[in-house]
């Protein structure tokens, strides 16, 4: 029985022959849900039917295929190591100041250092959130979930940016509005001594976790420009940090220059502003925040160009005709899901379309390592052309959506 595991496994890990002549879903290693089961159960029966003497060179095949795919898996995997480090410094970071902040506060009267202790707090929390939506998305897929969990992040990446908007920026706005109101003739300064230390030290504490931050993402990004890496990332965990930290950065320089121009020119009303200041900061970031993470969960998919890739690679095999409408969807960061159109070329058999599918699959996994589904479907060529024509058309910056989405 152990003898039969292991050889299912290997034969499941090496992809083994489709066996069901009925076209099953295709699927890759690390899948989960009903079609994993049912690919499981094929291979079971492949390795009881599999000699003994043959065991050893599906084995042996199969640590070679699970060697290919362990680097891809390890390539795929980097960014959320990455973006952990970067989350547990933000949370040590801010978790270390944001005390400190108030008891400054509370000294010198500051309400831009008050605004601040309130940044420091909300970003620890946000921390730990984004932690809790990056272990969520790793839960394996189940019949409810037959994708995966992987929307999870961007759901709590969701929650992040709301509680940036409203308990960063709105109270922080809040805060300076009500201090401007409560100046008058009689309002004086505090004793800033404590708030530029505690500015000081908290500066070379977010400076070290914006450093730990900026150069997980430039690791992430490569050679891509920062805004365009933002736009078009699919785990916002690898950026999120960099925001938050970025905007600390900048919310301590306002407290800084409030606190600073408010002493030098006996001008209380300096601090308030600052405050001010500090919360459009923060509503600013959560509302790139909310922007990108809502595009990830309504469901985005691969661009144009990935597109124009994937089409290349489908009609460079011998066996189609022409390669139609082709949609994707990231269910998750590392969790790409693709569907195909595809007309074949006339007079081939039902095995021949079969290994056609298995050497594009192969091809498309080889090529983007987050796609963990490919489902090609055989089209008219009719309609497959029409699809065709209309996403060159699309390519070129022509408004045929409905003609594209419509499969007419």
């Amino acid at each position: 029985m152990q003898e039969q595991d292991s050889i299912r496994h290997a034969a499941h890990a090496a992809k083994v022959d489709r066996l069901s002549d009925a076209p099953e879903a295709p699927e890759v290693p690390g899948a989960a849900g009903v079609a994993e089961a049912a690919e499981a159960a094929e291979a079971a029966e492949a390795a009881e039917t599999l000699e003994p003497t043959k065991a050893a060179e599906v084995i042996e095949s199969a640590g070679a295929a699970e060697g290919v795919e362990a680097s891809e898996t390890e390539k795929a995997a980097e960014p959320h190591g990455e973006s952990t480090i970067a989350v547990i410094a933000a949370i040590i970071a801010n978790i270390a100041i944001g005390v400190v902040k108030f008891i400054a506060s509370a000294i010198s009267g500051s309400s831009a250092m008050f605004s601040e202790g309130i940044h420091s707090i909300v970003d620890s929390g946000n921390g730990l959130l984004v932690l809790f939506g990056i272990h969520r998305a790793k839960k394996p897929a189940d019949p409810t979930h037959p994708f995966g969990h992987g929307k999870e992040l961007y759901f709590w990446t969701m929650v992040v940016a709301i509680l940036i908007f409203a308990m960063g920026g709105g109270v922080s706005i809040w805060e300076g509005i009500q201090a401007i109101k409560s100046v008058g003739p009689d309002t004086k300064l505090g004793d800033p001594t404590v708030a530029y230390i505690v500015l000081g030290i908290s500066m070379l504490i977010e400076g070290f976790s914006w450093t730990v931050a900026v150069k997980q993402f430039n690791l992430a990004r490569g050679k891509m420009s920062p805004l365009k890496f933002i736009k078009e990332a699919k785990d916002p965990s690898l950026y999120t940090v960099v925001l938050e930290d970025s905007a600390a950065e900048l919310g301590l320089l306002f407290a800084f220059l409030g606190l600073f121009f408010g002493h030098l020119f006996n001008n209380p009303y300096l601090d308030g502003i600052a405050a001010v200041l500090i919360g459009v900061l923060l509503a600013s970031v959560a509302t790139i925040l909310l922007r990108e993470t809502k595009g990830l969960l309504i469901g985005e998919g691969l661009n144009m160009a990935e597109v124009g890739e994937i089409q290349q690679i489908v009609e460079a095999d011998p066996a189609i005709d022409r390669c139609g409408r082709v949609l994707s969807m990231y269910m998750g960061p590392e969790n790409l899901v693709i569907t195909i159109d595809a007309g074949f070329k006339s007079g081939i058999t039902s095995d021949e379309v079969l290994e056609a599918i298995d050497r594009v699959e192969k091809k498309i996994f080889a090529r983007f390592y987050q796609a963990k589904s490919v489902f090609i479907e055989a089209e008219n060529r009719k309609t497959v052309q029409a699809q065709h024509d209309a996403f060159e058309m699309l390519n070129n910056n022509v408004s045929l959506e409905d003609r594209f989405f419509s499969g007419s």
